[in-house]
């Protein structure tokens, strides 16, 4: 299950990840800005952060197995029609139905997983879900890079319809066809229908921001029913005595942080790999091979510096880990902001590597710390509670990155890649924001998940 859920989670990275290098040729397809194709990203994450919090009811109602087949059955028809989308509008569509798979694919998978295991073992259980998953960020910006220039961007859709087949044919093996859904739990078709559309407002807002002229009256319409339902959603959830998210798991103060600090972190990272293709592509004016082969840079820091985070934690416990490695991702986003199109290209690479390390080690720790001492009846909601926030976070973080580079166009240039060395800038604001919240840890936080 460990494996088919890595398998899983490698098919859903790798679609998210390989867009980002062709948004420019998706752009251009359709004859839109490529901040304009951003839609594309964000439909997807937006989905999933909504629907998300309903994999824990769908796994209790209906059973993991079968959840988990037509999860991936979804996944891999709807990459079937964003290959074949004649519009941006229909692309959007799709995405929206393939993040719909992608959102009870991943949470359910995880979840069969963190039950059957010991609390001891999480730090291990995670490993094995998260190692293979590793290695599609590293493959997808080359990827996407040599499928745009060489064929057409279609095909980055495309490819998902062998794995989707694959991974069909393993799970009808594995996945235990005896288990069935207990339907138990009602429900709460209130607090379904107020997330969503605090949610889907609040993306439509941080979306006009970055038209090159912003409808005013729009974003104000969108950014007040976000507030207003928003605020009607939380008092749901507080009061319903079945919520769609069970807010009571956040008095356990670890999963508390990660969902407050560590989606704040979540925003930072996830735009990272969103604007380097952009920027790499419109602002150097690199191919995308060139584009892609950089950006995997960031990856495969990523891959080489996982097998010492567990070690690292425990010997210097994750709040001393966490307050190291965020501090010095802050030094890290100074760095990204000085590149520019005449910084050597080895200087480029090393800085991505050292990023991508650095991202490793501070995802590792936030999500070994995030169930370290959450009782294992409560692992059902808070595994729901912080899949969708997280998600929710790294749809806002591609938002806030497209809106920063909308915001600072023409307004620094002064800098070397101009609005872009703004964004990184400002998100490296947000991680030190982060690193004030490691501090404020408990010497001891996440001890007995790391057996330190």
């Amino acid at each position: 299950m460990a494996l088919l859920g890595a398998g899983a989670m490698f098919m859903e990275i790798l679609d998210a990840t390989i867009v980002a290098t062709a948004l420019p040729a998706i752009g251009a397809a359709f004859d839109v800005r490529p901040l304009d194709a951003t839609v594309v990203v964000t439909s997807y994450l937006i989905t999933l952060a909504v629907l998300i919090p309903l994999s824990g009811w769908v796994a209790d109602r209906f059973g993991v197995r079968r959840v988990f087949l037509c999860a991936m059955v979804l996944f891999t028809i709807a990459s079937a029609g964003c290959a074949v989308a004649p519009s941006l509008a229909v692309l959007v569509g799709m995405r929206v139905l393939q993040a719909a798979g992608g959102a009870m694919m991943v949470p359910v998978g995880r979840l069969a997983v963190l039950r059957s295991v010991e609390r001891s073992d999480i730090v291990r259980a995670i490993a094995y879900l998260t190692w293979p998953a590793l290695i599609a960020p590293v493959l997808a910006p080359l990827l996407g890079g040599l499928i745009v220039t060489h064929t057409s961007w279609r095909w980055i859709f495309a490819i998902n319809i062998p794995l989707g087949v694959l991974g069909l044919a393993v799970a009808f093996v594995v996945c235990r066809p005896a288990e069935s859904g207990s339907g138990r739990r009602p429900l709460d078709v209130p607090g379904v229908i107020a997330t969503t559309v605090a949610v889907g407002a609040a993306m439509l807002a941080a979306q006009e921001l970055t038209a090159t002229h912003p409808r005013w009256w729009w974003l104000s319409v969108t950014a007040g029913v976000a507030v207003i339902v928003g605020y009607l959603a939380l008092a749901r959830l507080r009061s319903s005595p079945h919520p769609l998210l069970n807010l009571d798991v956040l008095r356990v103060h670890s999963l508390a942080t990660v969902i407050g600090y560590g989606t704040v972190y979540r925003m930072a990272i996830t735009a990272v790999p969103f604007l380097l293709p952009l920027m790499f592509q419109l602002r150097f004016g690199w191919t995308p091979v060139a584009a892609g082969a950089m950006v995997a840079a960031l990856f495969v820091g990523n891959v080489v510096i996982k097998p010492l985070t567990t070690p690292m934690m425990r010997r210097w416990g994750i709040r001393g880990v966490l307050t190291v490695d965020l501090s010095a991702s802050v030094l890290g986003f100074v760095a990204l902001a000085m590149l520019g199109p005449a910084t050597a290209s080895v200087v480029i690479a090393t800085v991505l590597v050292i990023s991508g390390a650095l991202r490793s080690i501070g995802f590792s720790a936030y999500n070994t710390l995030a169930f370290s001492d959450v009782d294992p009846d409560d692992l059902s909601d808070a595994n729901a509670l912080h899949a969708a926030v997280q998600e929710l976070g790294s749809a806002f973080g591609v938002a806030v990155g497209a809106v920063a580079v909308a915001a600072f166009s023409g307004a620094a240039d002064g800098l070397p890649a101009g609005p872009y060395s703004a964004a990184f800038l400002l998100l490296g604001a947000l991680m030190a924001v982060c690193a004030v919240g490691a501090v404020r840890l408990p010497v001891g936080a996440g001890r007995q998940a790391v057996g330190g």
